[in-house]
């Protein structure tokens, strides 16, 4: 394409400004010209298009057929314009700032970072436990990876990374390991299980999901998160539930078994990033993620 394929620029920006605000004043304002400026500009696009952008209807201006096609058109090239901007504005290795639930942070992303660092030697990456929901705009976060279900805030691109499973976990430490390995699911409906407060119908999902008719009733130990659940898990104090990739590193080492495998749930793991920020790191790191969530146990984990 060559320039003469282009519209004038400076009088396309004047247009774009005036679809979105819906008023030349305002565009004037915004773009620190005259009403007269912008009102020229959107003339100069009309007499080199052949046909109308705007109509007057009463004090305003409604946008023609061909004014749509234009507005979406250059709405859509000038958001990325401004997010390339802003990403080349940053200094060349800013941090990315991820924020995680706790327990994801510790038990999956650390014992991941010198593999993440090797993959993606450009991502100098800044990680940020969090525990409280997020705001819809994300305030302080470059992306946020988190296990969830939608609706999602209108605010948030959200990337697919895997479906979430989950499966009842124990060590072979615990003294009912050996009965438990060689009976059906149905056993832990007679055992005391450990739970955790941050994701109370993880038990009734895994029954529901395997198929047992009866939810189990009787919970143990209960703790306020993931983390500290794995960790009783593994000092053998009862039978856990826990997503899959959690416990990868675990089982391939011995430290835990999963004699029932693992469940789908309706939940993912997803990466969300805000809708208006620049995608590029962002979808690396998704990329990145989606790999390491496929993949089998870290070596040397034994």
């Amino acid at each position: 394409m060559t320039e003469r394929n282009l519209p004038p620029l400076n009088a396309l920006r004047a247009f774009e400004a005036t679809a979105r605000l819906q008023s030349v004043s305002r565009a004037a304002e915004a773009l620190h010209v005259t009403h007269g400026a912008v009102s020229r500009q959107i003339r100069q696009l009309e007499e080199a298009l052949g046909r109308p952008l705007f109509t007057r209807q009463g004090r305003g201006l409604v946008l023609t057929e061909a004014g749509e096609r234009l507005r979406d058109t250059a709405g859509a090239a000038f958001e990325q314009l401004r997010d390339a901007w802003t990403d080349l504005s940053r200094p060349a290795r800013a941090p990315f700032v991820l924020g995680c639930p706790g327990s994801v942070l510790a038990r999956w992303v650390i014992p991941r970072l010198d593999r993440l660092a090797g993959d993606l030697p450009d991502l100098t990456l800044h990680l940020s436990a969090q525990e409280a929901p997020l705001p819809p705009d994300l305030r302080g976060l470059d992306a946020a990876l988190l296990i969830g279900t939608a609706p999602w805030p209108a605010d948030w691109r959200v990337t697919p990374l895997a479906q979430e499973r989950i499966g009842p976990v124990l060590s072979p430490r615990y003294a009912g390991s050996a009965r438990l390995a060689g009976s059906p699911a149905s056993a832990l409906l007679d055992e005391t299980l450990l739970h955790t407060a941050s994701r109370p119908q993880a038990w009734r999902d895994w029954a529901e999901a395997s198929g047992l008719r009866t939810t189990p009733q009787r919970m143990g130990q209960g703790f306020a998160h993931l983390y500290y659940l794995l960790e009783a898990a593994l000092a053998g104090l009862g039978v856990a539930i826990a997503p899959e990739p959690l416990v990868t590193d675990d089982l391939a080492a011995g430290r835990l078994i999963a004699p029932w495998g693992f469940v789908d749930t309706a939940a993912s793991w997803v990466l969300v990033t805000p809708a208006r920020a620049n995608a590029t790191r962002a979808a690396a790191l998704a990329e990145w993620l989606t790999g390491e969530l496929a993949s089998p146990a870290l070596t040397g984990t034994a």
